[in-house]
């Protein structure tokens, strides 16, 4: 594969900021400020992390043997972790980053 040309990358470029700038404005000109949010979409508001969550806790455990290795015990761990800072304290930035940071600790020092 040879290596793109300047007009190639400048156009490559120009797409992404386009791209970029489109995904940033397009929701304040479909839903304008002094007009009510629809229904639908204040529902996929709601809806959409807890269903990105459930798919992420599916690809993160679909590997996790419980026969074999660790018998997924760090995972087990790192979820209850992430479950308690989320009970405890109820920002998900702080139970993600603790939950991760035991989890990785576990298997880089225990397991």
């Amino acid at each position: 594969m040879s290596p793109m040309t300047l007009p190639q990358q400048a156009a490559t470029i120009a797409l992404c900021v386009a791209a970029t700038m489109l995904t940033r404005f397009l929701p304040f000109l479909i839903f304008p400020a002094g007009k009510p949010t629809p229904k639908f979409i204040r529902y996929l508001g709601k809806a959409l992390p807890c269903a990105v969550f459930g798919m992420l806790i599916v690809y993160c455990l679909k590997n996790v043997s419980l026969v074999s290795g660790s018998h997924g015990i760090p995972e087990a761990i790192g979820i209850a972790v992430t479950a308690a800072l989320h009970r405890w304290r109820g920002q998900m930035l702080l139970s993600i980053a603790g939950g991760t940071a035991v989890y990785m600790l576990l298997v880089q020092l225990v397991f």
